[in-house]
């Protein structure tokens, strides 16, 4: 039998902590009952210029997790910091794609992807042009006019990554944002994400039930146990970059599938 090729993750002290979790734990109030702990004892460093994906079951706390990051909702227990100033509430740092873009019908490409720009009342020319480039990069330049309702759901979701990235966020947070999409638009989608990564190498959190997106997108996958999540493993995935559809049929793809794959055994809400 083959030997698996998986290359441990560093160690948290050997990582430097660019965004920094701590102990982080939250519950949810149950009416007429005992709260509900989503999270538990969670401990994670996240280096800057990092992929990092986290997978687990449904209902493991992967979102809860990344709306504490994002400053939408508070832990109960616990810190979480972004460049050394802890976090408590929404930050112009970071940049959040959930699963739905949630465009607004009735403004077109350009005014949806300048929105955060308004609401931060920031420069309108400077950003424009930051947003101008960002269209051209996912490929939608020539659709900057047009509207939502005008558009497929990758080109949507596209338009959503740019709108998160065009006021230059630190941090790039990622909520499932290729969940509603046909597997192959998902495939293409990943790729497209990791050529905009690429070109400015953002610190970023990626959310998915996808082991095999999970692979082919992170430098390290935390691996989530069952509600209160908590970290089981963090597999450090050693695949050069820049990745390609057809290192998911290599050997070393599949061990580090595997090695994840292991954790999820006979248990429902993970995409195997």
């Amino acid at each position: 039998m083959q030997a698996m090729r998986i290359v441990a993750a560093p160690a948290a002290d050997d990582r430097a902590g660019f965004i920094e979790i701590a102990g982080v734990g939250k519950r949810y109030p149950v009416r007429g009952g005992a709260p509900v702990t989503a999270l538990a004892d969670i401990d994670l460093k996240i280096a800057e210029g990092e992929f990092v994906c986290v997978v687990g079951p449904s209902g493991c706390g992967k979102s809860t997790l990344l709306r504490i990051l994002a400053g939408i909702v508070p832990s109960h227990e616990g810190t979480v910091s972004l460049d050394g100033r802890r976090i408590t509430g929404p930050s112009r740092d970071v940049g959040v794609v959930f699963q739905q873009p949630h465009l607004l019908p009735w403004r077109t490409v350009m005014e949806n992807v300048m929105l955060p720009v308004e609401l931060q009342h920031r420069s309108g020319k400077e950003y424009r042009e930051r947003a101008e480039h960002l269209i051209a990069l996912v490929g939608l330049g020539e659709f900057a006019s047009r509207y939502p309702g005008e558009l497929s759901g990758g080109m949507q979701q596209r338009v959503g990554i740019c709108r998160a990235l065009v006021h230059d966020p630190k941090v790039l947070l990622m909520d499932e944002p290729f969940g509603a999409l046909d597997a192959m638009t998902r495939e293409f989608m990943s790729v497209e994400l990791l050529r905009i990564w690429s070109s400015n190498r953002k610190t970023a959190l990626f959310i998915t039930h996808s082991i095999v997106e999970a692979v082919f997108l992170a430098d390290r996958v935390v691996v989530m146990s069952p509600r209160p999540g908590r970290i089981e493993e963090i597999v450090g995935i050693d695949l050069p970059r820049p990745r390609t559809p057809e290192m998911m049929t290599s050997a070393a793809f599949g061990d580090y599938g595997g090695r994840i794959r292991s954790h999820f055994e006979l248990k429902a809400g993970v995409d195997l």
